[in-house]
């Protein structure tokens, strides 16, 4: 008798583990919104990036580096530059960026 409920147990195990749980997608359905396409942010980055090609080597690896979200000391260790030289040429390379983009 023992045995008979042991195997019964093992075997409704083994059968869970084979069922696969499935939710259903009308929550998810309501959940969704369907909105324009505007290619302003596109047009916009691609002239930024555009304006990006344009700086130099070191003005462009601070700039990616910016992107990045890394802060100014991390800028300086990578380019091997000082903190507060970091800081300046972002400053700088902004103000560039921002004649070039509005010209």
């Amino acid at each position: 008798m023992y045995r008979v409920g042991l195997n019964t147990s093992i075997t409704l195990y083994r059968k869970s583990l084979r069922r696969v749980e499935s939710q259903s997608i009308e929550p998810v359905a309501y959940k969704l919104s369907y909105e324009e396409y505007d290619d302003t942010k596109d047009e916009q980055l691609k002239l930024i990036y555009a304006a990006v090609h344009k700086l130099n080597d070191i003005e462009k690896g601070i700039v990616f580096l910016y992107l990045e979200n890394k802060n100014y000391k991390e800028i300086s260790e990578t380019l091997g530059i000082s903190e507060v030289n970091a800081r300046v040429r972002m400053n700088r390379i902004k103000t560039k960026l921002k004649t070039q983009l509005n010209s």
